[in-house]
């Protein structure tokens, strides 16, 4: 049995020793492959560390964030630019619109959005989308670039079952992770009604923690809880969900 872990941020733990522990954690649970997303120019080193110390495991992707789109915004976006040619990537992302914590910079999120997507289109990757509280505003721009080389990963879904159609209607998967376990999220009645076809696992770590670990630092290793989530939800095997949602894993990213 094979996991994807296809959204982590476990290139945060920059301590050799504590990286080795959680990836073994990860192994022994089956999690074997595992997508790195990048947020900002200064963590480029931190993702591509990881994916080089862990080359069968670990897949790198760049990107600039939306909360990291700030007044120097151009110039991070420049210099993840420059980057791309010289690394191994497998996506652009994690990119989007974020209006949780500040609209002030929607008009150069968007911006910055569609730039990023037109670097995948170019490269023939997919994009990894983070919305939060940007829904309409990411589905607009979604509408608006939609063609045969837009495709990728709905990152962190958590929206409504309306909204789940949009998103699969337009050939993205939909990225499931520990909110899913989360008793009144209501997150787990949606995903019991959507095809597993269209769903990939993830865990955001370190946030997001699925019960029973919820509260604590996530890792990847939880993703475990994950899936096994969805497999009660769709009252199929474990195998089943490993297998098919790291399938839908390889067709986005290509590895």
């Amino acid at each position: 049995m094979i996991l994807t872990d296809t959204h982590t941020h476990q290139y945060y733990e920059t301590d050799p020793v504590k990286r080795e522990t959680l990836m073994q954690r990860c192994l022994a649970s089956g999690i074997e492959r595992l997508f790195l997303p990048n947020v900002d120019s200064s963590s480029i080193e931190l993702v591509m560390s990881q994916a080089k110390t862990f080359p069968d495991n670990c897949f790198a992707m760049l990107g600039l964030h939306p909360c990291d789109v700030k007044a120097s915004w151009q110039d991070e976006l420049s210099a993840i630019g420059r980057a791309i040619p010289q690394h191994k990537i497998y996506a652009i992302g994690e990119i989007g619109i974020d209006l949780y914590w500040d609209k002030t910079f929607l008009k150069e999120q968007m911006e910055a959005f569609k730039m990023q997507i037109a670097w995948a289109k170019k490269l023939k990757l997919p994009i990894v989308i983070h919305c939060r509280d940007a829904f309409d505003e990411v589905y607009a721009v979604l509408q608006q670039e939609q063609d045969e080389d837009l495709r990728g990963i709905f990152h962190c879904f958590t929206g409504t079952l309306e909204q789940a159609q949009k998103v699969i209607a337009l050939g993205f998967y939909l990225g499931i992770g520990g909110v899913v376990t989360y008793k009144n999220a209501g997150l787990d009645k949606i995903v019991q009604q959507i095809d597993i076809k269209h769903l990939v696992l993830e865990t955001d770590s370190p946030y997001l923690t699925p019960v029973p670990h919820r509260g604590k630092p996530n890792e990847s290793s939880y993703l475990i809880y994950v899936a096994q989530k969805v497999a009660d939800l769709h009252q199929i095997s474990l195998e089943t969900v490993a297998a098919t949602t790291t399938e839908n894993s390889k067709i986005v990213f290509g590895v």
